[in-house]
């Protein structure tokens, strides 16, 4: 079987891809080992924001009192009363299997609206024009696509094994709610599915390496997100290192019965070592790109740390074969990878006459995204990076304290931060940590590509009472 495009994977880089180029007139296969969508909508982006969207939920519910409402006159704020408010577990997980299913078959509808050959099963290259399909022969293209994504990372000490010890994807489907769960690791992927299970009424322990939980945003962002993680409840240890996680299969209690709290993980910190007893550990210290198994080296094409190589083309430098998303050196984050689809197959288009423009992505104003509450949003530089460059530099912040969406709502937690240059006036960094703030920050991504200034912010007019009014504020500040 013969196509211009073969696309290696499903997820939000591989299908985006292959749905583009079918667009521009190309033949196209996708060869898919697991589910269409891949990790994002299957086990990752997806799913975990209808878990949130339960746990928000749930969470409601308990404060329905304060806005007013009540059954029958009883207060529901009564703690007792409270307590009568139940999780079926069960039901969660097949409401949010439910979305990902729909979600999978809007992709699975796009590619036969686009006339997109699915070819299912793992596949690896023989040369480099031909991709061999375990158990489904060999396809030849003229252009071919890596978008193989990446798989968790798990610590050398404490391999998966599925019920004590598991990824993000068994914690996306957990037959039952621990009464305690250790976190380990606080980048998006901890942070949320540790505010899952708080929210849900598990003790939980996030642990950090790191002197800050989500260390990729600003400190001030980290800081005010372990204040609303404390509040709630949340253990958090910083600058903390796991050394060792044990499973005790012989634990009791006083009375006999099993002991569900029977995983011990042990931390060195500025204390000195603490043994943590918990009932389950979530290993979210990061993911690894799924490149060992393509025999990348049998066509020459180039790794580092397991990233492949690539020009701004995402060309790998042998033959026709590019490479997207997770596998290459840049953000691992469903949108980013997206972008680079788009981009990697104008320049294809481009290259084949299709009347197609090779449009880079901006790497320096990706945005971050994280679903916890307070969400999380950001694009740019942070203060600390600011600092680092020695940069003549201004903040300018407002606290949600202050916004009457954040108080009508009863969401007041966090803030906006503008960072600026000093000199210029121009925008260096925008920060924000709130309530839905994630469907806020892309017009700032749009400022920052642009070269806004922070008067320009400043004399926007923004519709009130929002969210997004506080942008305007910060900017005032500065």
């Amino acid at each position: 079987m013969e196509y211009d495009v073969i696309v290696l994977g499903s997820g939000p880089g591989g299908y985006v891809a292959a749905v583009k180029a079918a667009q521009y007139g190309f033949n196209v296969a996708v060869v898919e080992k697991a589910e269409i969508g891949g990790i994002c909508l299957n086990w990752g982006c997806i799913p975990t924001k209808a878990l949130l969207k339960s746990a928000e939920t749930f969470q409601a519910f308990k404060h329905l009192a304060s806005y007013g409402i009540s059954f029958d006159g009883d207060n529901i704020a009564d703690p007792e009363r409270t307590k009568e408010l139940k999780v079926d577990i069960a039901k969660v997980v097949e409401r949010e299997r439910g979305v990902s299913d729909r979600m999978r078959k809007g992709v699975e509808f796009l590619f036969n609206k686009n006339k997109i050959t699915v070819v299912a099963g793992k596949g690896k290259f023989l040369d480099a024009n031909t991709i061999e399909v375990e158990g489904n022969g060999q396809l030849k293209g003229k252009y071919i696509i890596i978008a193989t994504g990446a798989s968790p990372k798990a610590l050398p000490f404490a391999p998966f094994d599925g019920k004590k010890i598991v990824s993000y994807r068994n914690a996306l489907i957990p037959e039952t709610l621990p009464k305690s769960l250790a976190v380990i690791g606080s980048g998006a992927i901890g942070s949320e599915l540790a505010n899952f299970y708080l929210a849900m009424g598990c003790q939980v322990h996030l642990i950090e390496f790191l002197d800050r939980i989500v260390p990729l945003e600003d400190d001030d962002v980290s800081a005010q997100l372990s204040r609303s993680f404390r509040k709630e409840g949340m253990k958090i240890m910083v600058s903390t290192k796991v050394t060792g996680v044990t499973i005790d299969e012989n634990a009791c209690l006083e009375d006999g019965t099993p002991d569900p709290e029977n995983v011990t993980v042990t931390v060195e910190s500025k204390k000195g070592e603490e043994k943590i007893k918990v009932e389950r550990v979530l290993c979210a210290v990061g993911v690894g790109a799924n490149t060992s198994d393509l025999n990348l080296e049998s066509v020459g094409i180039t790794t580092e740390r397991g990233k492949i190589n690539v020009n701004k083309f995402y060309h790998t430098g042998v033959a026709e074969i590019y490479a997207i998303g997770d596998v290459i050196p840049t953000p691992a984050l469903a949108h980013v990878a997206s972008a680079e689809a788009v981009a990697c197959v104008e320049h294809i288009a481009e290259q084949e006459g299709k009347g197609a423009k090779f449009h880079p992505v901006n790497y320096e104003h990706i945005p971050g995204a994280t679903y916890t509450t307070p969400q999380i949003a950001s694009s740019g530089m942070t203060e600390r990076k600011a600092k680092e460059l020695g940069l003549n530099y201004k903040v300018g912040k407002f606290m949600f304290t202050a916004s009457g969406k954040a108080t009508a709502a009863g969401k007041t937690d966090g803030f906006v931060k503008l960072i600026s240059d000093a000199d210029t006036d121009k925008l260096l960094g925008v920060h924000l940590i709130g309530a839905d703030v994630t469907e806020i920050i892309g017009g700032m991504v749009l400022a920052l590509d642009l070269g806004a200034t922070a008067e320009q912010v400043k004399n926007t007019v923004f519709p009130h009472p929002t969210m997004s009014e506080a942008i305007r504020d910060a900017a005032e500040a500065l």
